[in-house]
């Protein structure tokens, strides 16, 4: 006597027969041509949709890391203040806070509002007091600087009368290295009978800097410390203590050990405080057109829905006889859902090779356009960079990709549902 046969298992959801079919439906045939196009459609909108959102974004990112690089670069990253300035122990404290662990330079200066006047020109800045053994801290004004100027800088009693001017002042007032610039002082220094009130005087361009950002180069003069405390009237006085540490976008783990090192009544900010405007403006940009290029990324997912809407209604035939012979409605809501993921999922992924091989190779397309075309579409002196900079982070792509194909599984959703829906018995009626 022999058992019965095991009626045969069912298949899972998402089997290989619900791939096969909806890959086979993808498949153009001659009378279903305009199905084909549509996928075809949709499978290059998401691409490009998706090729442009990393490509900006990584852009983007590559702007905001190198102008922040240069305005940090300029300007310190911790900044302290207060008693600890005038303390008989500062000298101490400056050797304290060097030696947390991090911190990469520490520069005492003084910085001056100040009138400019050469060439027959005037205008306005201020005056920044530096040590001559720190000026090498500010990288991008350092680096700027010709070997002469180096040297020269800090040379003469009270630290000489050589100043360091941007770029773009020295364009504007018409000026090169060693011409007179006559510094007026708004206070003057103080003596036996008083404030002296307003003082001027004549120094020797001993450089021009270029800091890689036009405001900076038009609007600050560096000088040596001693001799813009000397003509400040800031004698033995410092305005600040500046700090540069390893990884400022970490700039809070480093506070609390800077303000220890201080030991005594100090207020420490960081660059967030001083940048508080560009760096809001930052965050709202790059907020902004996220949310921008991912409604263009929408967009191009919900043409999906037309081309799974044709497929659906020219399978009306095939879709009555496979629940007739026993498929569920969710088996043939799976059928169409994968057949419109799996538009959106190709899309996605071209899209992001596209756009990664764009943005790592970015620098070579700019220069080949501007061969071909015989044209410059960067200009390196205006901008102080040779190519355009692009920075491609993996939090930036991972949620790309997330987000595509997320929007193609909505929009492939919706048809898939219409589908699962369809009476056989109605669906018959009308073949």
């Amino acid at each position: 006597m022999t058992d019965a046969a095991a009626p045969p298992k069912p298949a899972g959801a998402f089997s290989s027969w619900e791939f096969g079919l909806a890959l086979r439906y993808l498949r153009a045939r001659r009378k279903e041509g305009g199905i084909a196009l549509i996928a075809v459609i949709s499978y290059v909108a998401i691409a490009l949709a998706v090729m442009a959102l990393i490509t900006v974004m990584s852009i983007m990112a590559g702007f905001r890391t190198e102008l922040l690089s240069r305005m940090l670069s300029f300007n310190g990253h911790v900044y302290v203040q207060g008693p600890v300035l005038n303390s008989p122990d500062r000298e101490a404290a400056l050797e304290r806070m060097r030696a947390v662990p991090g911190v990469v330079h520490v520069t005492p200066l003084t910085e001056s509002p100040a009138m400019f006047q050469a060439g027959g020109q005037v205008t306005g800045g201020i005056v920044r007091g530096v040590r001559p053994q720190d000026l090498a801290s500010t990288k991008f004004v350092y680096d700027s600087l010709t070997p002469e100027a180096r040297r020269s800088f800090g040379q003469g009693a009270y630290g000489g009368d050589r100043v360091l001017i941007g770029k773009t002042l020295a364009e504007e007032v018409g000026v090169g290295v060693g011409s007179p610039i006559t510094l007026y002082s708004p206070t003057g220094a103080d003596s036996a009978f008083g404030n002296l009130g307003g003082l001027s005087k004549t120094y020797v361009v001993g450089g021009i800097f270029s800091s890689g950002t036009a405001d900076f180069d038009r609007a600050f003069v560096f000088m040596p410390l001693e001799q813009a405390q000397l003509f400040f009237g800031k004698e033995g006085l410092w305005d600040v203590i500046e700090l540069k540490v390893a990884e400022p976008d970490m700039v809070d783990q480093y506070l609390t050990p800077i303000r220890d090192a201080a030991n005594g009544p100090a207020l420490v900010s960081d660059w967030r405080n001083r940048l508080a405007a560009f760096w809001g403006a930052l965050k709202v940009e790059k907020v902004a057109m996220s949310i921008i290029l991912g409604l263009v990324v929408a967009i191009a997912a919900l043409n999906i829905i037309s081309g799974i809407v044709m497929l659906v209604k020219n399978k009306t035939r095939d879709i009555a006889i496979l629940r007739t012979v026993g498929a569920s409605r969710g088996s043939m809501l799976r059928v169409f859902f994968i057949a419109g993921a799996a538009i959106g999922a190709a899309g996605t992924f071209t899209g992001l090779v596209l756009g990664l091989l764009f943005c790592l190779n970015i620098g070579a397309i700019q220069h080949f356009l501007e061969a071909l075309l015989g044209v410059q579409l960067f200009n390196a002196d205006v901008y102080m960079l040779d190519a355009v900079p692009a920075l491609v982070d993996p939090v930036d792509v991972f949620w790309v990709t997330v987000w595509s194909l997320f929007m193609s599984c909505v929009a492939s959703l919706l048809p898939s549902w219409r589908a699962a829906k369809m009476d056989p018995v109605e669906a018959l009626r009308f073949e």
